[in-house]
């Protein structure tokens, strides 16, 4: 039960739920998921953090970035996100997400272009 109570705290703040959301969809780097949801990079860093300390989504570097993956264990979690996402277009806001995830390789190349080299 605490693992059940404890993902609904977290996914009580809106931005950590557009990030699981997005995250259920498919793997994304951090400055793919700021460009889709329109936040700022330590803002988003902060909510994956938070996701990532309670092992809810694991992180892998690959070259200068990370790449973010969804880490749900239990079956019922697992079945409810993915009924938000098979009736995505019920969440205006989830929906526009989705939109949003078209741009995802723009995203990228425009954190590559503000990295030192």
């Amino acid at each position: 039960m605490p693992y059940l109570t404890e993902f609904f705290k977290l996914v009580s703040d809106e931005t950590r739920l557009r990030i699981v959301v997005l995250l259920a969809q498919e793997d994304l780097y951090v400055c793919q998921i700021c460009g889709i949801l329109n936040l700022s990079q330590p803002k988003v860093s902060k909510h994956l953090s938070k996701l990532r300390d309670l092992n809810y989504v694991v992180d892998r570097r690959k070259e200068k970035f990370i790449l973010y993956s969804l880490n749900l264990k239990d079956e019922v979690i697992k079945n409810l996100i993915q009924d938000i996402v098979v009736h995505i277009e019920q969440y205006p806001v989830l929906c526009e997400d989705r939109k949003q995830m078209k741009d995802k390789e723009l995203f990228l190349s425009q954190c590559r272009t503000k990295l030192p080299e």
